[in-house]
């Protein structure tokens, strides 16, 4: 690997957007590590890419449990000594399956407590972990896959835990990049639309390219590119 090779890391990796984040970002010629929760699906996919010629690796990763995010951590620190660009994109949405929980008067909150930790503590665990990371050289892309059912702006019924969790990533998309103004860290979030995955659905109008368009273009940015946005095809929408 060369020095100047940029490092970078996708959870919820093995499958749809996150599988084609990690193919995109490493036809770039980008070092990528791929992670999921499931191992065995993890490997399998890392295997495909690498039979693609791409440059990428495998990691286990909770996004949920603290102590599985910092073993990233410490690999990452051990391995390559620094980290350019993360990729926030494993997330769960338990109420598109259960159409008794359509309505938020009968959402369960164990419902909204399973959605909350995975999308919104386990981005933020990442953030408190690999940012440190970024600051070694003053370079950072964070890029969370939100959603635009989590806009304020077009709130609608219809899967609330999902949608309030997206609503708490857009939140902590914007106090984290506050939080980084004066650094060339960039940190946004962006609504991929609805793409045909295993979460989305064969019915989506959106093909998986067109889903990681704006994820690859987040993590790519030029130095003095946006931050504290949310974007949807390059273009900012309203929180």
């Amino acid at each position: 690997m060369s020095a100047s090779k940029k490092i970078a890391v996708v959870t919820g990796a093995n499958r749809g957007l996150g599988f084609e984040t990690c193919r995109q970002l490493a036809k770039q010629e980008i070092q990528v590590i791929l992670t999921s929760r499931d191992e065995a699906k993890g490997n399998a996919a890392v295997e495909k890419l690498q039979a693609e010629g791409l440059d990428v690796l495998y990691r286990s990763l909770d996004v949920t449990n603290a102590d599985s995010v910092e073993h990233l951590a410490q690999f990452i620190r051990n391995q390559f000594g620094k980290l350019d660009i993360l990729v926030n994109n494993a997330g769960i949405a338990k109420d598109f399956l259960d159409p008794s929980e359509g309505s938020v008067l009968k959402t369960k909150v164990s419902t909204l407590q399973e959605t909350i930790e995975t999308n919104l503590y386990g981005p933020l665990l990442l953030c408190q972990a690999l940012i440190p990371l970024m600051k070694i050289n003053n370079y950072g892309r964070v890029v969370n896959v939100s959603s635009g059912a989590g806009q304020l702006a077009d709130m609608a019924t219809g899967f609330p835990a999902y949608r309030i969790s997206k609503t708490a990533l857009n939140a902590l998309t914007r106090i984290v990049a506050n939080e980084l103004e004066d650094t060339n860290i960039l940190v946004n979030a962006v609504c991929p639309g609805w793409v045909r995955t295993d979460m989305g659905g064969p019915n989506a109008p959106r093909s998986l390219e067109q889903g990681v368009d704006t994820i690859v273009w987040l993590a790519t940015l030029a130095d003095g590119g946006p931050t504290s946005g949310f974007f949807r095809d390059r273009q900012p929408i309203d929180w």
